[in-house]
């Protein structure tokens, strides 16, 4: 994972907060000019996908027909983003016997952009249960909807549960995940706006980061 660069003096591991791990020519076999740009284009790309996603925060509130655009903005502050950089083998999957990709889960924050190679993987389960390919569109980010928005909203929208499954013939996968959370201490209750006498919160709650302790732990 790669998330928001804090110092040694500032690091608080209770929060998950500290300095990234990048990479050296001590550790890989990498030049020190090609070090230095990885850094400053991972870090570059967070950056432009937080602002992705704090520029989606309007759409979401608008989603769950609130009056007032900036609904979220308080509760992302100062989020918590993480960018991961995922590489799938060749390696067939056969569900039937329990290989896979990547197992059936859903992500634990408000937003995730997908960003994938051209190769084909990715499945979303349905409401039905039913799986449905996800096939890879050149120039676009796959978007899901995270834990945290299912909590807001009652269970209205469902955080995607997704999975990756390589074809029989297939290649080398690559993908990069944005998980765009809120602020870590951030609390996460049913919106009133989602909830009623007759349709009560269904979710306890809880703040943004102890959800992702309790995803973890």
């Amino acid at each position: 994972y790669i998330g928001n660069e804090v110092d040694v003096k500032n690091m608080d591991t209770a929060k998950l907060r500290g300095p990234n791990v990048w990479p050296s020519t001590e550790k890989c076999n990498m030049t020190d000019e090609e070090c230095n740009q990885f850094r400053k284009i991972m870090e570059e790309y967070r950056l432009e996908a937080t602002k992705v996603c704090m520029n989606l925060l309007p759409y979401f509130a608008m989603a769950v027909e609130s009056d007032d655009r900036q609904l979220f903005d308080d509760f992302f502050k100062d989020p918590s983003t993480f960018v991961r950089l995922l590489h799938y083998s060749s390696e067939p999957s056969s569900p039937e016997e329990g290989i896979f990709a990547c197992g059936a889960h859903s992500d634990y924050g408000m937003i995730t952009l997908l960003l994938t190679d051209g190769n084909p993987g990715l499945q979303v389960r349905l409401n039905n249960e039913n799986w449905i390919d996800i096939p890879p569109r050149k120039g676009a980010f796959v978007v899901n909807i995270g834990d945290m928005f299912e909590r807001w909203t009652n269970g209205k929208f469902r955080s995607t549960v997704h999975r990756v499954l390589t074809p029989r013939v297939g290649n080398e996968r690559y993908s990069v995940p944005f998980f765009f959370e809120p602020d870590f201490d951030a609390l996460v209750k049913c919106l009133d706006v989602c909830c009623s006498e007759d349709n009560p919160p269904k979710f306890p709650p809880v703040t943004a980061g102890q959800h992702l302790l309790n995803m973890y732990a």
